[in-house]
């Protein structure tokens, strides 16, 4: 008897939508309840290569380039999480999907959060990986040295994409190393981000996202002033963040798992993608629609 042939994986088809004054590169696949991916730094969505496939075959998978990044508008300002999180918005609302599973990591993280926080109705189910939330309790034993030498760096206007010009391929290649422990990020994925970050205006955009770090740190601050985290959360921890992630949503958060992958790096999807299936893939399988606002949730 022949073996069975194996699942048809989707192909990946790429869009550039207009939300939010600017224009999104795009990346979709497969049909079902819309999954969206939000990379961080220094990815574009090409960090999900592993992870499109396997989620496509149930579920509509969108993958944006965050603004400023990848073949996204490489826009003069709007890189706090909160306008970010309306560009997402935007996406869905261009994809006619009233609601999304989010995934993100990194700087994604603290834009699907504050979209969870302001528009519950609109995220079904939040995963969220190596990534801090401004002030928030919770991550003191992680920044009791404080922040990361890169976080002072590129937050000064204009200095890093100065120094850096001639030796991106060099800086980006650090942090890809330190990411996935030295294991070596695809080359195709690899040339795909160097050529993302390389040149003065790509390096702007970047290192927006750090300028607007008090912004978005005031922005959560707001949120949680008034709200709680209502959706269904799973907090992914590796190295370095491991549990401070989970620390700070607990206190807000009404549904909360936590779970750290040993043995792993910072770029989760890169490293251990295979393990973060594992453990998303029944998180999203519980998945159930959000009642629409004008229908009563089933008895």
């Amino acid at each position: 008897m022949p073996a069975p042939a194996p699942p048809r994986v989707p192909r990946v088809e790429l869009h550039r939508i207009a939300t939010n004054g600017i224009h999104l590169n795009v990346a979709t696949a497969g049909a079902g309840p819309a999954i969206v991916l939000l990379h961080g730094f220094p990815h574009t969505w090409r960090l999900w290569s592993e992870i499109i496939g396997p989620l496509s075959t149930h579920h509509r998978v969108i993958a944006p380039d965050l603004r400023g990044f990848g073949a996204s508008t490489r826009a003069p300002d709007g890189y706090d999480a909160g306008t970010l999180a309306d560009d997402i918005t935007g996406i869905l609302d261009t994809l006619a999907e009233p609601t999304a599973a989010v995934v993100a990591i990194d700087a994604g993280t603290p834009v699907a959060v504050l979209l969870a926080l302001r528009h519950p109705d609109r995220v079904r189910r939040l995963v969220v990986m190596e990534a801090l939330l401004g002030s928030l309790p919770g991550a003191e034993d992680l920044l009791a040295a404080g922040p990361p030498w890169w976080f002072g760096f590129h937050a000064v206007p204009g200095l890093a994409e100065k120094v850096l010009i001639g030796h991106e391929a060099q800086y980006i290649d650090w942090f890809l190393t330190a990411g996935i422990r030295g294991q070596g990020v695809p080359p195709d994925i690899h040339a795909a981000f160097i050529d993302a970050y390389t040149g003065p205006d790509a390096l702007r955009c970047a290192f927006s996202y750090y300028r607007a770090l008090p912004t978005t740190a005031r922005q959560l601050d707001d949120a949680v002033t008034v709200g709680r985290l209502t959706t269904p959360t799973l907090a992914i921890g590796a190295h370095p963040v491991g549990t401070a992630l989970e620390r700070q949503l607990r206190p807000i958060t009404d549904n909360l798992t936590g779970h750290v992958i040993p043995d792993c790096g910072h770029i989760i999807p890169l490293d251990r993608p295979r393990e973060l299936l594992r453990l998303v893939t029944p998180f999203l399988a519980a998945d159930q629609p959000i009642p629409s606002r004008d229908q009563p949730p089933p008895p």
